[in-house]
């Protein structure tokens, strides 16, 4: 073992067989507050340079003059093998070895540690932030024990007190969170259109939940309301012994007929037979939401050729743990969503407040609650506000497994907790500036790079101030959605001409927490005059993947003209499609009045303008106008535009469309390279060189869309089902993505600097020749966005 000390900085070496025995000898020298800057392995074992608290003033000094001799500095030596850290150790990340003629500090290493810091602080500081609401305001730690006792997860139940007003009795808390829960429950209310719709419904769940008694209770409603005739029982579980005994004995006493599959062509038989049906209920056999077979039940249902909606049978007895892993098993099924929940056993639960939080978190409709064997007075449809309150009555007919007053610390011991949790975050805050004052040279260069981005037109200082709105609990997701409609008028104000382009497109999305799925439907204005971004004023979130072609979630573009038809920018709105809206959508918006511009197939079906015969866009012959030179996938080429006047081949289609044809082609051979077409309905006014060039800048920022992924993980993730805040990060992650994405775009050498930056401060510096991607200019944005909070703190 020994140690060494840099006469030009002030650290010291320690160097030791073991990392655990290093950084002990590091403690032992430097003090307890030694700050670790690199680790590396060495012949000797392993090699530490730390530094005292004390001496990080002088390096302060010292450092822009040697940084500044330092230039240009050499490239920096291979990195070292990681060193496994010790529990114990409070930062040993693996950190290349410093370069002869580097700069005093490692940068790469304090940035490391300053990283690091940043989620133990904010961990320590969410402790602090609740336990000082709950000392402040003892009623939320009572009602927090109320909630977690009846069954709700501490997740829900915070979240729904964040928004719990101060000073409040028990009995105005209880108020405040029942009314709560009522309105976020989803509830199927309307049984008068389930049945009048009617259908095949497949009742699913795991083994012993209820299935065959709930089949009969439905029947029985069924029956009563538009007779027997209308209504068949279709069983699966041939396992159980009796199953389809005991389901035909129901359908001897309603006079409906029985029938029984073993796989997915007997289903496909029955089914046809039963077409005839209004409504077919199917008992399916049960199964541990653990079990593979769940997967292949699940797509039996998928690939018949009747539709099958699936209501999933929830235990409300079962604990809250299960109740999630059995939703998560049976909820996907490739496009065939679960349709809602029926609650069975309620008069067995104890907790049933686990129930409404799954369902809550799940965003699952409840159909119906099943609470005895009686057929069929014990189903009842779901009632939102008798939910509610019978888990608070059930909770207090059980309190043995509730935590009372008594079960928990005394007011001394929780304040002194969170005064030991304040403490710590404040020491960690403290060793969090010293370490941005030892980098002073780099926050030199982190300011050069914040004003350059404040000065080019990025929306820089419009995306950092929504940033610091995600962390504010006080700041709802309509104030920011008025913040951005400002920034969106001011953008197009000064970057469009005469039109604005408005981008729309769809992005799948994926909770953190639960693993729920969702379709996000973004809007995205770029200039009529650059084709950059300009903002995003608005997203949608839709849940699953919607099955009927009529729904907006599988129409393209829908829910933004519906938006952007009520808002005023100032401009012409021309709407540019990935793909070609429906022919009763053509006619709607022309009547609206509203422009579109839509990437169109080959094959579409059109009929000739010449001949008028029947044809396709690849079967038509174009003139095309002037050649120029373009550049295409990094090699010269030569490019020309042509447009027609065509009509489609569809019933009720809209005459008159414009054709826009694009081609590409090689300068030498001749050869087409590309041929692209898009439908338009905007006038004569816009030359088809223009409209070539909309399509062109639309293609181009369509990954833009993707972003929004990285976005929403680096500012907090989407959250889970019931989260008041998700709505919130969506739209301030949406806008981030346009200055990401326009500095992606951006030329110049500031640009390039930029971006350089960026990509240290993620680890992930860039390569010659190899751009970095958006992603990583998106988690570099963020922690720049960080860095700059607290220099100016």
């Amino acid at each position: 073992m020994n140690t060494q000390t840099d006469a030009r900085t002030s650290a010291r070496k320690f160097v030791a067989p073991t990392s655990r025995e290093a950084l002990r000898l590091a403690r032992e020298a430097l003090g307890a507050e030694a700050m670790v800057l690199t680790n590396r392995v060495v012949a000797e074992g392993v090699e530490i340079v730390a530094m005292a608290p004390d001496e990080v003033e002088e390096v302060r000094a010292s450092a822009p003059a040697a940084h500044a001799a330092a230039q240009p500095a050499p490239a920096p030596a291979p990195a070292a093998a990681p060193v496994a850290a010790p529990a114990a150790a409070f930062m040993l990340t693996p950190a290349p070895a410093p370069a002869p003629a580097a700069a005093p500090v490692a940068v790469e290493s304090v940035l490391g540690e300053l990283h690091s810091m940043r989620c133990m602080i904010e961990e320590q500081l969410a402790g602090v932030v609740w336990n000082d609401k709950q000392r402040r305001d003892p009623m939320r730690g009572r009602l927090l024990r109320t909630l977690l006792g009846a069954g709700f997860s501490a997740r829900l139940s915070k979240a729904m007190l964040e928004h719990l007003p101060t000073g409040q009795s028990y009995a105005q808390g209880m108020a405040f969170v029942r009314s709560e829960l009522i309105r976020t429950l989803p509830v199927h209310e309307d049984e008068d259109a389930l049945l009048a719709q009617g259908g095949v419904y497949a009742l699913m769940g795991p083994t012993g939940v209820g299935k065959t008694t709930t089949t009969a209770k439905l029947a029985a409603r069924c029956v009563m309301r538009f007779g027997a005739e209308k209504l068949a029982l279709v069983t699966t579980d041939s396992y159980r012994i009796g199953a389809y005994e005991q389901l035909r004995i129901y359908g001897q006493i309603l006079n409906v007929p029985v029938y029984a599959v073993k796989d997915a062509a007997d289903l496909h038989l029955v089914l046809q037979d039963l077409r005839d049906k209004h409504m077919v209920l199917i008992d399916t056999v049960g199964m541990s939401q653990r079990d593979r077979a769940v997967s292949d039940q699940i797509a039996m249902f998928c690939n018949s050729q009747r539709p099958v909606k699936r209501l999933l049978l929830l235990n409300a007895a079962s604990h809250g743990d299960t109740l999630n892993e059995v939703v998560h098993a049976y909820r996907h099924g490739g496009g065939n969503e679960l349709a809602g929940c029926i609650f069975t056993k309620v008069d067995e639960a104890t907790h049933p407040g686990a129930l409404i939080d799954t369902v809550i978190r799940h965003r699952l409709p409840v159909h119906y609650v099943s609470s005895g064997q009686k057929v069929p007075e014990n189903l009842m449809r779901a009632d939102r506000a008798q939910l509610v309150d019978s888990v608070f009555q059930a909770n207090s007919r059980s309190a043995l497994f509730v935590p009372g007053e008594s079960d928990m610390q005394d007011g001394s011991a929780a304040n002194a907790d969170a005064s030991a949790a304040q403490a710590e975050a404040e020491r960690q805050r403290l060793r969090y500036r010293q370490l941005i004052r030892a980098m002073a040279h780099d926050a030199q260069e982190v300011a050069a790079a914040a004003a350059a981005l404040a000065n080019a037109p990025l929306g820089f200082e419009q995306s950092r101030a929504l940033w610091r709105q995600a962390a504010d609990e006080n700041v709802g997701h309509k104030a920011v959605l008025e913040a951005l409609m400002t920034h969106a008028t001011n953008e197009i104000a000064t970057g469009c001409d005469t039109h604005l382009l408005a981008l729309s497109s769809q992005v799948s999305l994926k909770s953190d927490e639960g693993g729920d799925a969702y379709q996000c439907h973004g809007s995205l204005l770029l200039s009529d005059r650059t084709g950059m971004p300009l903002s995003a004023p608005n997203q949608w979130l839709s849940t699953g993947t919607a099955r009927n072609p009529a729904d907006p979630a599988r129409r393209p573009g829908v829910r933004q003209v519906q938006w952007l038809r009520q808002q005023d920018f100032g401009k012409t709105v021309v709407h540019v499609l990935s793909r070609l809206p429906a022919a009763e959508l053509m006619l709607q918006w022309k009547v609206q009045r509203q422009q579109w511009l839509a990437r169109a197939p080959g094959s579409t079906a059109v009929i000739d303008p010449r001949t008028g015969e029947y044809a396709t866009l690849t079967g038509l012959d174009f003139s095309f106008g002037e050649e120029r030179l373009v550049t295409f996938k990094g090699r010269p080429a030569l490019q020309a535009e042509a447009q027609a006047n065509i009509t489609l081949r569809t019933d009720g289609g809209p005459p008159g469309l414009r054709c826009v044809v694009t081609r590409i082609t090689d300068p030498r051979s001749r050869k087409v390279l590309a041929q692209t077409y898009a439908l338009s309905n905007v006038g004569q006014e816009v030359s088809v060189q223009q409209l070539a060039q909309w399509q062109a800048w639309a293609a181009e920022a369509e990954p833009c869309f993707r972003l929004l992924r990285q976005g929403l993980s680096v500012i907090g993730g989407l959250g889970e089902a019931g989260d008041p805040h998700m709505m919130k990060r969506l739209l301030i992650a949406g806008q981030v993505t346009t200055t990401v994405w326009r500095l992606l775009q951006a030329d110049g050498d500031w640009a390039g600097r930029t971006r350089s930056l960026l990509g240290q401060l993620t680890g992930r510096p860039a390569r010659p020749g190899r751009p970095l991607s958006g992603n990583v200019l998106y988690a570099g944005m963020g922690k720049l966005f960080f860095l700059l909070e607290a220099l100016d703190t």
